[in-house]
């Protein structure tokens, strides 16, 4: 039996009858908010349980991990449970000075040679991990690699895995117990299946009870098959590949209309990574444009030592990687993507750094 434990930013809340709580109850877990309220999501040890197997499973049995991420998120929370689950004792990473290559060094020295290694990391994670000779040594040196949070650009995985690195991507959120797809395929015990609009909805055994007080919410975010089915309606979008494996194209709130045609985020986003000469992380968002509504505008953390690129040069390495009307009509560069969790873009944020003034 896991312990009861609360994690995340948690809202003063009214007192609850045992009788309506649900009997496996293990742990309530604080959503990031990013539609506006924060929800508190109850997790059933039977789910929780049922996700450290697959994850187990998955990565070719169990391990022993290291803690790199806040364990009040449900990523972090997700490390610790899956070292009760495989009878391990987790390494927490020093993170008094904040994530660093030295700090992640050490922690990957002190993991039991008897077992096999693990760990969790958000993209930009990843990204100062290979910057450093050391520590892309170390993962390396781990049995898997999994990355979740945020998107995982195609370009950042090929240079992981060119250096040895075991990645795997995670998809899910909270309320399916962290991450529930991997590398576009469902852990065992979870579903995954579209709506005609492209939302993705996911099921099985690690999904939530619901939302803590908030019947109302719980009912618009989980339904119920004819044959008792349960799934989670999130607020992404996506398709399936000929190979059937799942790829998420973003929020669905997060579309840009420009002109009448709808952008993804994501695709200009990879592709400006991928394309774009100097861009080691890219942000894409709508800004308010007079003329097209919105207009699709781009931030670039760039790589150490690059050349400032024009809005004229970026769009030239872009066309015919993305429509012409997806190429970027605004674009910014910051030191870093401002954050609104482990790795997730604060979209609202990155609007604001644009001066779309009159």
């Amino acid at each position: 039996m896991l312990p009861h434990v609360a994690s995340g930013p948690v809202p003063e809340l009214p007192r609850f009858a045992a009788a309506a709580l649900p009997e496996d109850l293990a742990v309530v877990v604080g959503t990031s908010g990013s539609t506006g309220t924060p929800k508190l999501a109850m997790l059933g040890a039977s789910a929780l349980t049922a996700s450290a197997h697959a994850t187990h499973e998955r990565l070719g049995g169990p391990g022993q991990w290291l803690l790199t991420l806040p364990a009040g998120h449900v990523a972090g929370l997700q490390v610790l449970l899956r070292g009760l689950d495989a009878g391990t004792v987790p390494v927490v990473m020093d993170l008094a000075n904040g994530f660093s290559p030295t700090a992640f060094v050490a922690g990957v020295r002190r993991l039991d040679p008897q077992h096999r290694h693990y760990t969790s990391l958000v993209p930009t994670q990843l990204v100062r991990l290979l910057e450093d000779p050391a520590a892309t040594a170390a993962l390396a040196s781990l049995h898997g690699v999994l990355v979740g949070g945020a998107a995982t650009p195609p370009t950042l995985r090929r240079r992981a895995e060119a250096a040895g690195v075991r990645v795997v991507t995670t998809y899910g959120m909270s309320e399916t117990c962290g991450g529930c797809v991997y590398d576009g395929r469902a852990l065992t015990g979870a579903g995954v299946r579209l709506d005609d609009e492209g939302r993705v909805h996911l099921g099985g055994a690690t999904l939530a009870h619901g939302y803590l007080g908030r019947p109302d919410l719980t009912f618009r975010a989980f339904t119920v098959d004819p044959d008792g089915s349960r799934w989670f309606r999130t607020d992404d979008g996506g398709h399936l590949g000929e190979d059937g494996r799942l790829h998420v194209d973003g929020r669905l709130d997060d579309v840009v209309v420009t002109g009448g045609m709808k952008v993804a985020p994501r695709p200009v986003e990879e592709a400006a990574v991928e394309h774009v000469p100097g861009v080691r992380e890219a942000v894409v968002v709508g800004t308010p444009d007079p003329e097209w509504g919105q207009a699709v505008s781009l931030l670039v953390v760039p790589e150490a030592g690059a050349r400032p690129l024009s809005v004229v040069e970026v769009r030239e390495h872009l066309r015919g990687h993305v429509p012409d009307h997806a190429l970027p009509r605004r674009v910014t560069a910051a030191q870093a993507v401002p954050l609104r969790g482990p790795g997730k873009p604060d979209r609202a944020a990155v609007a604001g750094l644009f001066d779309v003034g009159g």
